[in-house]
């Protein structure tokens, strides 16, 4: 693993920030400064915290921290996905599909903050 892009959960929480910038376009003019910016911003922050955390790797604390924080971008995106659903901003399925990727991302986070060694923690 020479990057961070070759790890599986930046590719996973990269498509889901990109598919909820996607959908957030359809969003009500009204929620640009509230929801939409605030669901786009921790999806993208999910992402980043794992960018920050593959530079922390040879700091197995700081690793796991940053990991950590991306955890809880991730779980806040997961509160504003039931905002939005329960606004009807998004349909069953996208909203389902959506939290099934955000899902997978934190399975996969606690996965790298239970083993680091194996992402290159000494």
């Amino acid at each position: 693993m020479s990057d961070f892009n070759d790890l599986l959960v930046y590719k996973k929480s990269f498509e889901l920030a990109m598919l909820i910038f996607e959908i957030t376009k359809s969003f009500p003019k009204e929620e640009m400064y509230s929801l939409t910016d605030q669901i786009r911003r921790s999806s993208r922050s999910t992402n980043i915290c794992i960018v920050e955390a593959y530079r922390k790797r040879r700091y197995p604390a700081h690793f796991v921290s940053k990991l950590s924080d991306s955890d809880m971008e991730n779980s806040e995106t997961k509160g504003w996905l039931q905002f939005a659903f329960a606004c009807r901003y998004l349909d069953e399925k996208h909203y389902n599909d959506l939290v099934v990727l955000s899902d997978e991302v934190g399975k996969l986070l606690n996965h790298m903050m239970n083993n680091p060694e194996k992402y290159g923690a000494k």
